[in-house]
């Protein structure tokens, strides 16, 4: 079994500002002026010895506004600006994939395209990175949304954070600040962008947060429906299965199956003793059709478990960990 080597500190830029977007055509002049302005104005000369340098990834999710257009324009005055563009429509998290493949920067920063997301933020992001955590999500606590937004995510976040064991406020918030190797390592797909932090804090990394100011929308409308948060929840399940019984499905799956298999034998065996002691007709009652019922889901459930289990030893084979570093060790030795 080979391990992952830990990762080079050698970075062609510092900064890679990955932004994903789709039809926010107005607002893209602005903001990469606004995030250069923000990079070349900060203090971070101190963390590099030098002005950061920095790339600017936006991530077109086949708009249809002539976004595209605007971006390419944008690219002949500004050489830091980078484009990948779809050919249609796949989601935020197809969206941050791509950008994260595509970054360089030694400090990795998503942000959103519709300016509500402060570019201002990216320094107090990496001075919370250098504190020692890997993960610094931004926590929108002042908010210029309506209700029918803020009261929905205020439940998703305290769901999220209840089942997850992750304490942050804003799971949903698009500006955060990564180290390279949190977004080399984390894969996002699907509708999973909203639990990165939740996969990263899986994986071994520490993650934090700090309070970004949050900006009322200047441009067009928001993008997202109702619908996020329903699919959101249903992610939530898909990752909580991921990240605790992935490597362990018999602990969840043999869990069920006992609790079923037990409840149905007790209940059979109290229709037993009704039966035979007290003389009572059991086949017209339909707690013996819940009692049989239990006993053969509890054995499917336990048999899904080792089946599971089966599948999962094969997957280990050729599991490779994370290493934070190597100390006085040959390439030979890592083998």
């Amino acid at each position: 079994m080979r391990n992952a080597t830990a990762p080079s500190t050698a970075f062609p830029v510092d900064i890679s500002v990955v932004v994903p977007l789709y039809n926010e055509v107005e607002s893209l002049a602005e903001l990469a002026e606004q995030i250069c302005d923000a990079i070349q104005t900060s203090n971070l000369r101190d963390l590099f010895g030098r002005a950061p340098t920095f790339e600017i990834i936006f991530v077109n999710d086949g708009s249809t506004d002539g976004s595209d257009a605007v971006i390419k324009a944008l690219i002949e005055k500004r050489r830091e600006i980078k484009l990948i563009s779809f050919r249609r429509n796949y989601g935020k998290s197809a969206g941050l994939d791509a950008g994260f493949k595509a970054a360089q920067g030694k400090y990795v920063i998503t942000m959103d395209a519709d300016l509500q997301d402060n570019p201002y933020e990216i320094e107090p992001l990496i001075r919370k990175l250098e504190e020692g955590y890997d993960l610094v999500s931004g926590w929108k606590k002042k908010r210029y949304d309506p209700i029918t937004k803020t009261l929905p995510s205020k439940l998703f976040n305290f769901v999220t954070g209840l089942l997850s064991g992750v304490r942050i406020h804003d799971f949903n918030c698009g500006l955060k600040a990564y180290r390279n190797e949190v977004v080399k390592t984390v894969q996002v797909y699907g509708e999973m962008h909203r639990y990165i932090p939740v996969l990263a804090k899986w994986s071994g990394f520490r993650v934090s947060e700090i309070v970004v100011r949050h900006r009322p929308r200047k441009y067009g409308a928001s993008k997202f429906g109702a619908s996020r948060f329903f699919n959101g929840f249903l992610d939530l399940l898909t990752v909580m299965f991921i990240t605790k019984y992935m490597k362990r499905p018999m602990h969840l799956f043999g869990t069920l199956g006992i609790f079923c298999f037990l409840l149905g034998f007790v209940i059979a065996a109290l229709l037993t003793y009704g039966k035979y002691v007290r003389d009572e007709s059991v086949s017209n009652r339909p707690l013996l059709t819940l009692g049989v019922l239990l006993i053969i889901l509890g054995v499917q459930f336990f048999l899904g478990g080792l089946l599971g289990e089966m599948i999962t030893k094969s997957y280990l084979q050729n599991e490779t960990y994370l290493i934070k570093e190597t100390v006085n060790l040959d390439e030979r030795d890592r083998l």
